[in-house]
């Protein structure tokens, strides 16, 4: 099926890049080195590390703080009375949370699959939950071995709520980068959804940290970041993408990570649509696009990418088709769950 979107928009950067999102999400539970290990394996050029802090102050890798649905915390008698119900970013979420265990009681825990019923559970309590420490020097290792450069992109995930419990998350991870010699030269791209953040670790780096690069991501248009509203400001992410919010963004952050539907949307019969003005809106203020999640699944794709009706199916040609329209949005890297697939994507263009 002929793609329905050529926009030819040329990408900012030198060499479009493949982000392993969470490692290779689809393939190993996400947020473990095994994930990681994967991802580099299948030609990643970064691999992504969300963090959340410990009780003991140790940045750890999950996609939330909440931990009860990516480990067998459930099933740990010992912690059960740890359950409970927070406010996170404005919302009330019930589980298990980081911050109310010290490294060691983690560590005794084991991931599990984040998507039971759509991947395989069959490496569900065979791996660790990683601190930072433990992946800078796990993609040494790798680069070594390999011999290419692999970059890391961390996203600091809920600065203010982590911020406001007295673990601030910025410094840490600042000091950690700092501390090993791999990402000290290495390729590193800070990320987050919030704004205060970024432009605190702006200061911070200065002129004085070429190899450290800065992600302001981007949700939903009509969502604020949460910093925005803690502060009680009106902001939001799409008036983030207007021409003067991009050049505002480019004062203190080097790219942007929207949703792909924000480049290309769907069209009312889930098809792919045509382009937004985005990728040439913040080509125009000097960031680069790094859109987030290509995932292999039909469910995910845009319908006429989909290979036969089941939305669970796993559909490599379609992430591949899907991937390469995007690339001819112009973007100048990716988000994927399945790092193989973008490599396959990239590589053939």
């Amino acid at each position: 099926m002929p793609l329905a979107v050529h926009a030819n928009e040329k990408p900012l950067a030198t060499k479009v890049l493949v982000i392993g999102h969470r490692g290779a999400s689809a393939l190993r539970p996400e947020h473990t080195l095994a994930s990681y290990g994967k991802a580099i394996a299948d030609g990643a050029d970064f691999i992504e590390p969300d963090l959340v802090m410990t009780k003991d102050g140790v940045p750890v890798a999950r996609h939330e703080n909440e931990i009860g649905g990516t480990t067998d915390v459930a099933a740990h008698p010992e912690f059960a009375a740890r359950k409970t119900t927070k406010t996170v970013d404005g919302q009330a979420v019930t589980g298990w949370f980081t911050e109310d265990f010290t490294l060691a009681e983690l560590k005794t825990l084991r991931a599990r699959e984040r998507l039971p019923e759509l991947r395989s559970t069959q490496y569900d309590g065979a791996f660790q939950i990683p601190t930072l420490d433990e992946i800078i020097d796990f993609v040494a290792a790798e680069s070594a071995t390999r011999g290419r450069l692999i970059g890391i992109i961390p996203e600091i995930k809920h600065g203010t709520y982590f911020q406001r419990a007295g673990l601030p998350l910025e410094d840490r991870v600042l000091a950690i980068l700092a501390a090993h010699a791999y990402t000290r030269t290495a390729p590193v791209e800070i990320q987050s959804f919030e704004i205060a953040n970024l432009r605190y670790l702006r200061g911070k780096l200065g002129n004085g940290h070429r190899n450290i690069r800065l992600l302001q991501l981007i949700d939903d248009a009509d969502q604020r970041p949460y910093d925005v509203v803690a502060a009680g400001g009106r902001l939001t992410y799409g008036e983030m993408c207007t021409p003067a919010g991009l050049r505002a963004i480019a004062t203190y952050a080097d790219a942007i990570g929207p949703n792909i539907r924000a480049i290309i949307p769907l069209a009312k019969d889930g098809t792919l649509g045509r382009p937004t003005p985005l990728v040439h809106d913040a080509h125009a203020a000097k960031l680069e696009l790094h859109p987030y999640t290509f995932r292999p699944e039909n469910q995910f794709q845009a319908r006429n990418f989909w290979q036969g009706s089941d939305p669970k199916a796993f559909n490599a040609a379609g992430s591949i088709a899907e991937i390469r329209a995007y690339l001819d949005a112009g973007i100048d890297a990716f988000f994927t769950d399945d790092p193989a697939l973008g490599r396959k994507a990239l590589d053939a263009r």
